[in-house]
C-alpha cells in the first residue's frame, strides 16, 4: 500500500456542484423531507443494479444478507445512517457520482432553483437527490465498498467548496462489508428526523413501494420493516387505491405532482407481462432533450433492467412507469433489447393501449386531458409526423387554437364547417399572437373559416406532409393557390370592397417584378388578402416558409425565394400603377410591399436601413 493510497485526499467540486450546494445550505425550504426519499431511492437503484450484475456474475451476491436498505438514527451521536448492501463504487466512482453532475440541465435546475421560493419539486426532475441531503445536514460521510472488491472508501464533505476522499478506517471498513453507508451528521434543526415515526412517516408516503425491504433500525429494540416492498404493478388493481397509485407514481417516476392519466393491467397470451404507466400532471425538465429518451423502466420477474429500452415511441417519452416481461430472458444485453421480436410486439401493444387510453381520457375526463395536452401536446404532435399508422387516432387527440377558440379538435372544426368547405385551413408561425394579426387570414375571416393556429415549431413538420382527417385535406394559408369563391362571404364590408376599382392585374404585376427582380420568384394577385396590400407565400410544391426558416435556423436548409402576392384593390397597389413607369417612387413602393410583408411574417427587411430611407422618402412626398 503506498502513502498515496492511505493519505486524505482533497478535491474541489465541479462549479455547478459547489453553487447547487451553496442553494442547498443557505436557502430554507418549506419541505426538507425529500432528501430521505432520494436516499433511499439510491440506495435502492444501487441494489437493482447488483442483481442485474449478479445474474452474469453470481459470486458478487457472495453469501451475505439479502438485498436490503438500512435506516439507523442515533440521538447520542446526532447522525442520521442510510445503507444499503448494493452494488458499492470504488474510489474513481465516489469521486464521478459525488464530486460532478455528468448529466445535462445541471445549469437550467441551478438557475430554477434560485429563482424558486421553494426548490423541491425541482430536485427529483433534475436528478440531483443526493445533494438534497445538505439541507439536513451540516456534514456527509459516505463509505462504500463496491461488490467483488476489497478496497474501501471515505467520502466527506461539509457543503463547501470540495470534499476529501480516503480509505476507509478499519471500523468502517468491518461495518460495510458490501454496499455504501452515507452518515448525515444532522444540524440542529433538524433532529426530528431522528425520530422513529418521522421516518416511517416519510418512508410510507415516498417508499412504500421500494422492492426491497427498507429496514428501521432504532437505538433501542429490534429492526423492522416499515415498507411493503412489493411490485405494485404485480397486484390487482382491485387492492389498490388512487393514493396508492398517487404514491407509486411519485416514488417510480421520482416526481412530487399528481399522475393525469394512470395506467394498469396485464397482458397474457402469447407474451406475459405487467404494465404500469403514468403520465404526469406537468411537465419535466429534460423533455426536449435531442436524444429523446424515454423513462419508463423495463423489468423481468421483478428484477429491474434497464430503463433504456426505448419502449415507447419517442413522442411518448414523458409516460412514466414499469414494464414487467415475465418471458424476457434475465440476461438480455443491450443489443438484444435493440433486436428481440418479442421486446418490439411489447412495444407495440403498449404504445396502442396508450394511445387508446389517452382517446378514453380525452373522452371522459376532460380536465385531466387538459393537463396531459398542456404540458406534452407539442410533443405528441410528433406523433403525427413520425408515426403513420396512428396518425388519425393522433390528429384526433390534439387540440388547436384556432380562430374560433382554444383546444378545439379536428372533429368539432369539421362540425362546424362553413357551406361548400372541403377542407380544413391552417396557418403555422412563431407565435399565436402574430398569427391572429397575419395578413393570410382575411379572405378566410371575411367567410367565417376557422382557422388552426399552429406555434409549435412541430407544426412545420407534420404540416408538410400531405394530411388528412376523416377525408378532409388540411390546407395551408400560406402555400400554394388559394380559392374560396365558393364559400360564402359573412362580411357585408368585404363584399361591397369588390365593387371597388383594381389595379390593372398584368401591367402592375409587371411593374412590381421589374422592381424586386430577383428577391422575389413570382408576383400574383392574391386571392387571400381583402384589407393588407400584399404578404409572402410558398410555392405548393416546395417546403412551408416557416418549416424553411426553422431549417436555416439549424444550418440545414436554404431559404427559397417566395412568392409574393399582392391585393389589387389595396391603394398602395394601385398607386403603383398610376406613378412613372420606372421611376423612383414606383420602385420604392414595389420594395415596401415586399418589405412589409417581410415585417408581418416576423422577419427584418433584407437592408433596414434601406427601408427606412424608402418608407421616409415617401412619407415626405405624401406630405409635400
Amino acid at each position: 500500500m503506498t502513502t498515496s493510497d492511505t493519505a486524505v485526499h482533497t478535491q474541489p467540486f465541479q462549479a455547478e456542484v459547489s453553487e447547487l450546494l451553496h442553494l442547498m445550505v443557505h436557502s430554507v425550504y418549506s419541505e426538507t423531507d425529500i432528501f430521505l426519499r432520494e436516499l433511499v431511492s439510491n440506495a435502492s437503484d444501487a441494489c437493482d443494479k447488483l442483481r442485474y450484475e449478479a445474474i452474469a456474475s453470481p459470486a458478487l451476491l457472495g453469501e451475505g444478507d439479502a438485498l436490503k436498505i438500512r435506516i439507523i438514527p442515533n440521538k447520542t451521536a446526532g447522525t442520521l445512517t442510510i445503507a444499503d448492501n448494493g452494488i458499492g463504487m470504488e474510489r474513481q466512482e465516489l469521486i464521478d457520482h459525488l464530486g460532478t453532475i455528468a448529466r445535462s440541465g445541471t445549469k437550467a435546475f441551478v438557475s430554477k432553483l434560485r429563482e424558486a421560493k421553494d426548490g423541491l419539486g425541482l430536485i427529483g426532475q433534475f436528478g440531483v437527490g443526493f445533494y438534497s441531503a445538505f439541507m439536513v445536514a451540516e456534514k456527509i460521510v459516505v463509505v462504500s465498498r463496491r461488490a467483488g472488491e476489497s478496497d474501501v472508501w471515505s467520502w466527506s464533505s461539509s457543503g463547501g467548496s470540495g470534499f476529501e476522499i480516503a480509505r476507509a478506517g478499519d471500523e468502517e471498513a468491518a461495518r460495510v462489508v458490501r454496499g455504501t453507508e452515507i452518515v448525515l451528521h444532522l444540524k440542529d434543526d433538524a433532529k426530528k428526523y431522528l425520530e422513529a415515526y418521522e421516518i416511517e412517516r416519510i418512508v410510507s408516503a415516498y417508499s412504500d413501494n421500494i422492492l426491497f425491504p427498507i429496514e428501521l433500525v432504532p437505538e433501542e429494540g429490534e429492526p423492522r420493516q416499515i415498507n411493503s416492498a412489493s411490485a405494485l404493478w404485480q397486484r390487482s388493481k382491485s387492492e389498490l387505491s388512487a393514493e396508492d397509485y398517487k404514491k407509486a407514481y411519485q416514488q417510480i417516476a421520482s416526481a412530487f405532482d399528481d399522475p393525469a392519466m394512470t395506467l394498469h393491467y396485464r397482458a397474457e397470451g402469447r407474451y406475459s407481462y405487467a404494465v404500469l404507466l403514468f403520465a404526469p400532471s406537468t411537465k419535466p425538465f429534460d423533455l426536449f432533450e435531442p436524444n429523446r429518451k424515454g423513462r419508463v423502466k423495463l423489468y423481468v420477474r421483478r428484477v429491474f433492467i434497464t430503463d433504456d429500452a426505448d419502449l415507447l415511441p419517442g413522442y411518448l417519452r414523458f409516460i412514466r412507469g414499469v414494464v414487467d416481461s415475465e418471458d424476457l430472458p434475465l440476461n438480455i444485453s443491450r443489443e438484444m433489447l435493440q433486436n428481440n421480436p418479442q421486446l418490439a410486439q411489447i412495444r407495440k401493444a403498449v404504445a396502442t393501449r396508450v394511445v387508446s387510453e389517452l382517446e378514453s381520457l380525452a373522452e371522459k375526463d376532460a380536465e385531466n386531458f387538459a393537463k396531459i395536452w398542456d404540458a406534452f401536446g407539442a410533443v405528441l404532435k410528433e406523433g403525427i409526423y413520425e408515426d403513420f399508422e396512428r396518425r388519425e387516432k393522433l390528429l384526433a387527440l390534439s387540440r388547436f387554437t384556432t380562430t374560433s377558440g382554444e383546444k378545439r379538435s379536428l372533429k368539432q372544426i369539421i362540425a362546424d364547417f362553413k357551406p361548400n368547405q372541403t377542407e380544413i385551413y391552417y396557418l403555422v408561425g412563431e407565435s399565436i399572437e402574430r398569427l391572429k394579426s397575419n395578413p393570410r387570414l382575411e379572405a378566410a375571416t371575411a367567410r367565417g373559416i376557422e382557422v388552426l393556429l399552429l406555434s409549435d415549431p412541430v407544426d412545420a413538420f407534420w404540416t408538410s406532409m400531405p394530411t388528412e382527417f376523416e377525408g378532409k385535406p388540411l390546407k395551408s394559408l400560406s402555400q400554394g393557390d388559394l380559392n374560396l369563391d365558393l364559400i360564402p362571404r359573412v362580411d357585408d364590408k368585404d363584399e361591397a370592397k369588390k365593387d371597388e376599382p383594381e389595379a390593372d392585374e398584368a401591367a402592375t404585376i409587371a411593374v412590381i417584378k421589374a422592381a424586386l427582380g430577383e428577391r422575389v420568384s413570382d408576383v400574383k394577385a392574391s386571392t387571400r388578402l381583402t384589407s393588407s396590400a400584399s404578404c409572402l407565400v410558398a410555392d405548393s410544391q416546395g417546403p412551408s416558409r416557416e418549416l424553411e426558416r426553422i431549417l436555416a435556423q439549424q444550418n440545414r436548409g436554404m431559404r427559397t425565394k417566395p412568392i409574393l402576392e399582392i391585393n389589387l384593390r389595396h391603394p398602395l397597389v394601385t398607386a403603383i400603377t398610376k406613378a412613372q413607369a420606372g421611376s423612383k417612387t414606383v420602385d420604392d413602393l414595389g420594395l415596401l410591399l415586399l418589405e412589409q410583408a417581410q415585417i408581418l411574417d416576423g422577419e427584418l427587411p433584407e437592408d433596414p436601413a434601406a427601408f427606412a430611407a424608402r418608407l421616409n422618402r415617401l412619407v415626405l412626398q405624401g406630405l409635400g
